[in-house]
């Protein structure tokens, strides 16, 4: 996807856009004036609990109506034009499947509610996509976590929509089966399919994208790659991790620069935060070649998906 050059919260191939979207259930505000739009490839949407993901994406698969605003799917309105969304395959957050089903059962009446003509061939193919052929004999009802998981995708993925809105599709997965769905939804990203996740295991969505939409309160917090918005937080100091020979000298020299904040000593290690990540970088070689210090690391500690998050949601 090409994000628009002045709001990375938008993207110039935009397949769902959110218009000024808010959704009030009585007196509380869930989502309050969101304007965001998603395109081919994979976005992560973020947020801590309660936080408003859950209504976007609701909204967005049409469960629920915005109070104000205006979403399209595929450039059209889908409350006026609700062929828009067959392009939409949905997996909800909620674990309740009709237990008395067998797996295979349970996809293929998904695909027949999809009105597919041949409802057994999707129903095998999508359970093959998730890895779940060898047991989608077995009733529903005794299925694992993981298993139920794979199941709501195989039957998002049975009539193969343009648009997949996962909500917390990792919960319950093991290692391996994580493993399989980030590369499942990412070879659908890159077959041009605009794939939303929401997820809480920020270490995955780190692993399956680079592109955020993170929501704090039902506002949006931040948008697009995760280390350009790092670097918007001008307000907030950088944390970098400096390994050295002579880690002491070194800290009682950087302590004085003009950019540093503070400097803590942890074996031999340096934790430092700066204002100037870009002109510490620069000086640090100079600093070290004048005291004789051998530098082993120097890297940033703070550009990952889990401190940018820490950061949005301080204070709450």
């Amino acid at each position: 996807m090409t994000v628009a050059a002045d709001n990375p919260a938008l993207v110039v191939d935009a397949t769902v856009e959110v218009s000024e979207v808010s959704k009030w259930f009585g007196q509380k505000v869930a989502v309050s004036d969101v304007t965001c739009s998603f395109g081919p490839g994979l976005t992560g949407l973020l947020g801590p609990n309660g936080a408003g993901k859950t209504t976007l994406l609701r909204m967005l698969t049409g469960l629920i109506l915005p109070s104000q605003g205006e979403l399209r799917i595929m450039g059209s309105d889908p409350r006026r034009n609700v062929s828009r969304y067959r392009e939409i395959g949905f997996v909800p957050e909620e674990p309740a499947l009709y237990n008395t089903l067998t797996g295979t059962e349970y996809v293929e009446y998904s695909a027949k509610l999809s009105g597919l003509a041949n409802p057994g061939q999707a129903a095998q193919r999508a359970l093959a996509e998730v890895g779940l052929t060898e047991d989608a004999g077995r009733p529903v009802g005794g299925f694992s976590k993981g298993m139920r998981q794979r199941t709501k995708v195989a039957a998002a993925l049975v009539h193969q929509p343009h648009i997949l809105v996962l909500d917390e599709p990792l919960n319950g997965t093991d290692p391996v089966q994580r493993a399989h769905l980030i590369a499942l939804f990412r070879e659908l990203a890159a077959q041009g399919n605009t794939v939303i996740v929401s997820s809480h295991v920020l270490q995955e969505v780190e692993r399956m994208t680079e592109r955020v939409i993170a929501i704090v309160d039902g506002k949006l917090a931040a948008a697009g790659d995760i280390v350009a918005i790092r670097r918007a937080m001008s307000d907030i100091p950088y944390r970098v991790l400096i390994e050295s020979d002579r880690s002491r000298v070194l800290a009682a020299a950087l302590i004085d620069h003009e950019a540093v904040f503070s400097v803590t000593v942890q074996d031999a290690a340096l934790h430092v935060e700066t204002s100037d990540l870009a002109g510490l970088g620069s000086a640090i070689p100079r600093v070290a070649r004048d005291l004789d210090v051998r530098l082993t690391k120097f890297a940033p500690e703070d550009e990952s998906l889990e401190s940018v998050f820490r950061y949005l949601v301080r204070g709450r």
